[in-house]
Order: structure tokens, then sequence, then C-alpha cells
């Protein structure tokens, strides 16, 4: 077990700075859940949750920018940056969900656009085409983050309460958007398939 840790360690230790701000927001998914639990998510636990999420949130703004800024973009950061986004907003839905804070279709429409947009990557990168994300898609995530944020805070009435509504609805009308602009653009990548 040592020789694993040790391992590891050596492997990050390795690793350039936007790869261990990935790592870093896939392990805080860890703490983030646990205080999300039903009967925990509240007082102390709701604060705490909420810091998880936006520390995490911030890795996925840094990581990208330093990886760009100073070139050091590699296929690990490539393939682990989107895992570690969808990991860490997948997982705030689904506690979300069993807080009953969020309603199940929403949670699945946003985890099947995921699932669409990870295989139409998939084929492209089979034919050695590489899909850039769109603004649409970026402008759903900043709603999505935002929406996860307002909802762990938990406002249960007056004008917060409709603000959260208002993105909610935003977050999930960028989702079908995104996906259908995603496809129509990239629709190329389906007509090659035989």
């Amino acid at each position: 077990m040592k020789e694993k840790l040790n391992s590891f360690l050596n492997f990050y230790r390795n690793m350039n700075l936007p790869n261990r701000l990935t790592c870093l927001r896939m392990l805080l998914i860890i703490p983030f859940v646990l205080c999300m639990l039903p009967g925990k998510a509240e007082g102390a636990f709701k604060w705490l949750s909420l810091i998880l999420f936006v520390a995490a949130s911030l890795t996925d703004l840094l990581d990208g920018k330093i990886a760009r800024g100073r070139n050091l973009v590699t296929d690990f950061g490539k393939f682990m940056d989107p895992l570690a986004d969808k990991l860490l907003v997948v997982s705030a839905l689904i506690c979300l969900i069993e807080l009953d804070r969020i309603p199940a279709w929403i949670v699945l429409i946003i985890i099947a656009r995921e699932f669409i947009i990870s295989g139409f990557r998939l084929i492209a990168a089979d034919n050695g085409i590489v899909i850039a994300a769109g603004m649409s898609g970026k402008v759903k995530t900043v709603l999505q983050m935002i929406m996860v944020i307002l909802m762990i805070i938990n406002f249960t009435g007056g004008p917060m309460k409709v603000l959260t509504d208002i993105v909610m609805y935003a977050a999930i009308i960028m989702t079908i958007v995104s996906l259908v602009e995603y496809i129509y653009k990239n629709r190329s990548v389906i007509s090659t398939q035989k």
C-alpha cells in the first residue's frame, strides 16, 4: 500500500500545474459529496460544500488558462479536464436530486447531453478531427455552475428562489441549444461514418 501511495505521489509531483489542478478538482469531489449527503447538507456542512464546489469550479477556470498561456497542454489534460468537469457537475446534480432541490428530468437531460457529446468526440477522434468547445457550451457550463451554487445555498422563498428557478431553466435551455448547435456544426462527423 505504501509503495502504491509513493508511486502515486511521484506521478503527481511530475505533473505540470494544470494537470495537478485537474486532479485536485477530481479529489475535491469526494469531500464535496460527503458534505452534501442527506442530513448533513445544512449548517456548517452546507457552507463547506459550497466552498468545495466553488474551489473546484475555480480550478476549472485556472487549469485551462494556465495550460494555454504557458504552452502546457498535454494529452492527459485534454482527456482528464473535461472528464473532471463532468464528474464535478454530475456529482453535484445527483446530490441535489437526493436533497429534492432539482427535478430528476433536468438532470437526465444534462447527463444525456454529456453522453451524446462524448460519443461525438470519440467518433471525431477516430477520424482525426479535433472539436473545439463552442461559446454556447461555455455559457451552458457557467449557467450550470451558478445553478448548482444557488441550489446548494437553497433559497426557500423570495426573489432569490425566483432567481434560482430562472437560472435553472436558462441552464436547461442552454444545455439543449448547445447540444443542437454542437451536432449541427459537427454533422460532418456523422457523415464520415459508413
